[in-house]
């Protein structure tokens, strides 16, 4: 790793308080609010830490987006309003190395939708129809006992999902009526959550730093819903790596 990355890192604590009371802290670059990814890993990073209180570990995140769109997202992710800071472009994406996503020259939508189709973001299929398989060797994402409410005309518990696919693993159907979920958060609020279209293909990274705030893991996206190396349990290099 590069003094000038460390010094980038060290200077982004700095530029935005990053400081934290614990031994570790995660820091994570979002693209723009309304990205399928931000929604995805910030609700995923709040279950975490509702789910490991013991975890010695603070969580930051910076976005694209305003300040309607941060409270919004916070509002429906859980993640802490405290702790995410919004930026209006994606200089320190650039500074940091971080994927801007395809650009053919025909604007944010277009590359964004050949991304989606798998071009330049080879993993987004796979994610996809995993989406609506479901995965023996992931976890399940509804309880029983949780009430899904889909696009106003669709609602059922979780446990039609036990009912018809049983429990213990992430049933057909249950990742794709998530993402449907949060993506019917984000149309319904366009104009808060995407602050420029020209950021739609940006990706996004995520940096583990020690109490010296060195960085000993780090993880570039390239692909849409990529925000993880491991997909199946996202958050799995948190579990290795934090030790209290």
């Amino acid at each position: 790793m590069t003094d000038k990355f460390q010094n980038n890192i060290n200077n982004l604590i700095e530029e935005f308080n990053f400081k934290g009371e614990k031994d570790f802290k995660l820091i994570v670059l979002f693209g723009l609010l309304g990205d399928f990814d931000s929604f995805e890993y910030a609700i995923n990073l709040k279950n975490f830490i509702n789910n490991n209180q013991e975890k010695n570990l603070d969580i930051f995140a910076i976005a694209i987006g305003n300040q309607n769109g941060k409270e919004k997202f916070c509002n429906f992710t859980g993640f802490s309003v405290k702790n995410l800071k919004v930026v209006n472009n994606n200089l320190i994406h650039n500074n940091l190395k971080v994927s801007k996503g395809l650009d053919i020259g025909l604007g944010g939508w277009m590359n964004m939708l050949l991304m989606l189709s798998g071009i330049n973001s080879f993993k987004t299929i796979k994610e996809v129809i995993r989406g609506y398989t479901g995965d023996r060797k992931a976890r399940q994402i509804y309880s029983e006992f949780d009430k899904v409410d889909i696009l106003k005309f669709l609602n059922f518990s979780g446990n039609s999902f036990k009912k018809y696919f049983g429990d213990g693993y992430l049933r057909p159907f249950e990742l794709a009526t998530f993402r449907l979920n949060n993506m019917n958060e984000i149309i319904q609020n366009w104009g808060d959550y995407i602050l420029h279209e020209k950021y739609l293909p940006q990706r996004g990274a995520s940096f583990l730093l020690n109490r010296k705030n060195q960085v000993i893991y780090k993880f570039f996206s390239n692909d849409v819903l990529g925000y993880s190396p491991n997909m199946r349990d996202p958050l799995k290099y948190l579990s290795d790596l934090i030790k209290e």
